[in-house]
């Protein structure tokens, strides 16, 4: 049966992924790629949490690992009312393929909890966190699992995972997650490392197309730590912010949005709506802004065949994990729009949380600039090779990234063979 478009979950999506890409690649034992289509372990938690008023609710949280064949499993927890299993188990995928396209040695993994954060107090977002972190020690590991930030969660989050992991241990083990504040063995460099990879990647592609870079206009959709941190580099490089979208609307302005003073007024107001000097647009009108360049920082499922046919950028640079559906791909590939898929696009993040996590193995801390200077060179040397290989097979960025990922990741099954 073919699955109608409305009806694939992020998981189908992830398949329909790995499954077209198989089919580029030639030599693949079978059985090895029918591993690649299942995660290797999966948790579910129901744990409970006292409310402030007394009360005790039961949370569900997830921790998916899909591969640990090129190094320990590593991915974020993100915090959601419409988490769940099928949308963790493409994640902690994806995740898999994004570590490869780099070439660090990490597998995928996802976790997430089904809740609101917004409706919970400072207090209770502790309490759910930690007792979560409790639950899901018995695969967390500095040498065997290292979550992340992800939607919903923070620096301070992941501070009370490391604490709530090094109370269980009786020492701190800051390698234990990555995304920390800079106090408690965090990165310079991190919070904005996956908006500077998704700038840097866009720029590459303006270049690689003829297009100047100054004065390149873009949309974003989603203005939190990802949007936001790539508006602003990508106005440093010189580009114009003509629109930017959240949950809660969308504002456009021609001449162009300061990328600081929006980040500064999202900060305090909580909502990109009401910036001053802006027009207000639906997130549908930013979808088919007119542009150069459109960033998908917000969730999945964003950009679909129902209105990929809207869509008037040129280049789109994929912020959030899985905005495009292939349904949307095969629209887009037609209409001649390049686009940067998430695995390469994003990476940024887990490369630099792969720093920090070498840097708390060690006690050695790196300046920003190193860290800046040592994403550019993984990142570039990335999308040359996906760009290479896109021109040698004649497919989109999306298929050759795909195809890169999985070849390494099934190469380094096949030498270390099926144990027993």
């Amino acid at each position: 049966m073919v699955i109608a478009e409305t009806e694939l979950n992020a998981y189908e999506m992830a398949l329909a992924q790995l499954d077209e890409a198989a089919r580029h690649l030639k030599d693949l034992d079978p059985g090895i790629l029918e591993r690649l289509r299942y995660p290797q372990r999966e948790l579910t938690v129901h744990f409970p949490v006292r409310m402030d008023d007394g009360r005790v609710r039961i949370f569900t949280g997830y921790r998916v690992h899909h591969s640990t064949v090129r190094g320990p499993s590593k991915g974020g927890i993100r915090y959601h009312p419409r988490v769940d299993l099928d949308e963790v188990r493409a994640m902690a995928m994806w995740m898999t393929w994004k570590c490869a396209v780099v070439d660090i040695p990490y597998g995928g993994a996802k976790g997430g909890v089904v809740v609101d954060p917004a409706a919970l107090s400072l207090g209770e977002l502790e309490r759910l966190t930690r007792r979560y972190a409790t639950e899901i020690s018995i695969l967390m590991s500095p040498e065997g699992d290292i979550p992340a930030p992800d939607v919903n969660t923070n620096p301070q989050v992941m501070a009370w995972i490391m604490d709530t992991y090094s109370m269980h241990r009786g020492y701190s083990t800051p390698a234990v997650v990555t995304g920390k504040p800079v106090e408690i063995g965090g990165s310079l460099g991190r919070l904005g490392a996956t908006g500077r990879g998704v700038a840097l990647c866009a720029r590459w592609a303006l270049e690689r197309l003829g297009m100047q870079v100054k004065g390149a206009t873009v949309a974003i959709q989603g203005y939190g730590n990802v949007g936001s941190s790539t508006g602003i580099c990508l106005q440093d490089m010189g580009c114009r912010v003509i629109a930017v979208s959240d949950v809660h609307g969308g504002i456009y302005r021609q001449a162009g949005i300061d990328a600081r003073e929006l980040a500064r007024w999202v900060r305090s107001e909580g909502t990109v709506c009401g910036f001053p000097g802006t027009e207000p647009i639906t997130n549908a009108d930013l979808l088919a802004m007119p542009c150069d360049v459109l960033v998908p920082a917000a969730l999945e499922g964003q950009i679909t065949g129902r209105n990929a046919g809207n869509v008037r950028a040129k280049i789109i640079v994929e912020g959030a994990n899985g905005p495009t559906t292939p349904e949307a791909d095969k629209i887009l590939e037609r209409k001649g729009v390049v686009v940067v898929p998430d695995i390469l696009a994003n990476a940024g993040g887990v490369t630099v949380s792969y720093f920090e996590w070498v840097q708390g193995l060690q006690f050695l801390f790196w300046g920003e600039d190193e860290v800046n200077k040592r994403l550019e060179e993984i990142m570039a040397r990335a999308f040359n090779e996906v760009w290479r290989m896109a021109d040698e097979c004649a497919v989109p960025l999306r298929l050759a990234a795909l195809m890169l990922a999985i070849k390494r990741v099934h190469d380094a099954t096949l030498i270390r063979g099926i144990y027993p």
